[in-house]
């Protein structure tokens, strides 16, 4: 893999996705960009640069852009094409030259420069534009996976392989207890409609097959049925067609979504990226002579919740210490668990049950954090829109949600009506209660994800591998990179030598990244890392 002139340009295109992996195919890694399609969306819904004339104008083509899949650089065009559009069209375009990379880039600048807080969107934007790198640079690196291993673990799980569309021996077995135990020799397990009709003629009060509604139920059918589920998913999202489709040269290369989500999370366009269960993870291997160093962030929402309101005795609370044990030791709740439920509970708006009879305590405990959240949620029962740490904004509700509660208000209003605009409020509140909280806990990962992937590539520089040392080097040069992402954890895959020093990058990166967010506020972000062969050894 080339590096870049010394000077590290700062690349500026449209799109991430669309240009790096044509160069990183042609073996080049970029240093800095900067995704205009990316940054246009933060800026466009900003309330920080809701002034700027980026805002304020009318739609254009960058606000309907979207992602080209990886695959898609494989068309005959060159890395300039786009600008070289700009260039070659008549002067007299106004509107394509308004329209134009230069022109948004142009805007970009400016509503940054004149926004309330340009120096956390600019470091939101570099971390956003940053995290759309290593996103490309992940997929065609790939994670190491096993296919013989992978098959082996499906045939522990479901029974021996059979055609697409079959139902393996130990689903099959499963399928015969559940007509059996319904009395219905034709029930098709897969359907859901078919199984809650069964299950209510079995005379089971029940509105849905969903897990948890099953779990409270007695009947002979109940655990047949819940491990018919557990492991029909399992042939469905990681099955052996998955295998197929997704498992390439021994390698899983997933299509990442950078801020795929409104909160600023990742998504992914297929494979299950951001969610692979434990019971493939043993297929994840690394390569002959390389390790994994899997590393996730400990509490890092609360953690985030204790920054972002700057509450000194929620951050003691878990300093240097597992923060649900922390608030234990404090006497605000018993146990762990419910320290751990009472906390969700303040972050996602439960207020029933065991959370909200633990909500109390906590907020006498530690009223600046809870005060934030209950800001939060009344701004969103309002149709407020609320900001992250670094000034991604949540969406505006829609105009459903509008008429719903201008409906309330009419003389006319019924009883029904009031109670169904209460609800939507309440239901928007919650997610204005989380979006901060979720949304500036996006933007610490990115942080943290770009501060290792900088400290990596001068490890790389540092301590050249020769190319013929191990299998990854073919894949993605001969340096540790990373090759995994999920919301708060990270996965490197290194050779082994460089493993002990790959463990201080993320540890000190994870402390970079606070302070990058919130200064010199004394909240610790530990981290729970792991040097392993298998990801299925790092829990």
């Amino acid at each position: 893999m080339l590096s870049e002139e010394p000077t590290a340009p700062r690349w500026v295109w449209d799109d991430t996705a669309r240009w790096y992996p044509r160069l990183l195919r042609a073996g080049i890694r970029v240093q800095r960009a900067h995704d205009l399609r990316l940054c246009h969306t933060i800026l466009r819904n900003s309330e920080l640069t809701a002034s700027s004339s980026l805002a304020r104008a009318a739609p254009t083509k960058w606000d309907g852009a979207s992602t080209i899949p990886g695959d898609a650089a494989l068309a005959p065009a060159t890395l300039f094409d786009f600008f070289a559009a700009e260039a070659d069209s008549d002067d007299s375009d106004s509107e394509s030259a308004a329209e134009g990379p230069l022109a948004e880039f142009a805007r970009q600048i400016e509503a940054v420069a004149s926004s309330a807080e340009p120096a956390g969107l600019r470091l939101l934007l570099a971390a956003e534009s940053v995290g759309a790198l290593i996103a490309a640079e992940m997929q065609f690196a790939g994670l190491p996976w096993r296919t013989d291993i992978h098959d082996r673990l499906l045939t522990a799980e479901l029974g021996p392989r059979v055609p697409y569309g079959s139902r393996p021996s130990r689903l099959e077995h499963l399928a015969g207890q559940i007509r059996t135990a319904l009395d219905d020799p034709l029930l098709n397990p897969d359907s859901p409609q078919d199984v809650l009709k069964a299950l209510q003629r079995a005379g089971l009060r029940v509105v849905s097959t969903r897990a948890w509604e099953l779990q409270e139920l007695t009947h002979p059918v109940i655990a047949p049925l819940l491990e018919y589920k557990k492991r029909s998913r399992l042939l469905t999202a990681n099955g052996w067609y998955w295998m197929d489709a997704w498992i390439v040269d021994g390698r899983f290369r997933p299509d990442y979504v950078p801020g795929g989500v409104v909160t600023g999370r990742w998504a992914a366009k297929g494979g299950g990226a951001l969610q692979l269960p434990k019971q493939v993870r043993g297929a994840v291997v690394a390569d002959d002579g390389w390790t994994f160093v899997v590393a996730d962030a400990a509490q890092l929402e609360p953690r985030i919740l204790a920054a972002l309101s700057l509450d000194m005795a929620m951050a003691d609370a878990g300093r240097g210490t597992d923060l649900y044990a922390g608030i234990v030791a404090r006497g605000v709740v018993e146990t762990r668990d419910q320290a751990k439920v009472a906390m969700l509970g303040a972050m996602y708006g439960a207020t029933s049950g065991e959370s909200g009879r633990l909500l109390p305590s906590l907020a006498r405990a530690y009223p600046r954090a809870l005060a934030l959240t209950e800001a939060a949620a009344r701004a969103g029962e309002r149709g407020d829109i609320v900001t992250t740490r670094l000034g991604r904004s949540s969406p505006r509700p829609g105009e459903r949600w509008l008429a719903t509660q201008a409906q309330a208000y009419d003389p006319g209003a019924s009883a029904t009506d009031e109670r169904r605009a209460r609800t939507e409020a309440r239901d928007w509140g919650r997610f204005t209660r989380n979006f901060i909280v979720q949304g500036s806990a996006a933007e610490w990962a990115l942080c943290w994800m770009a501060e290792i992937r900088k400290a990596l590539l001068a490890l790389g520089d540092r301590h050249p591998r020769p190319e013929s040392a191990g299998a990854a080097a073919g894949q993605f040069g001969a340096a540790p990179h990373l090759v995994f992402f999920l919301h708060d954890e990270v996965i490197v895959h290194a050779p082994a030598e460089r493993a002990e020093e790959v463990v201080a990058i993320i540890h000190e990166a994870a402390t970079r990244a606070g302070q990058l967010l919130f200064g010199a506020f004394p909240v610790d972000f530990p981290l729970t890392v792991a040097v392993v062969d298998s990801y299925a050894d790092a829990k």
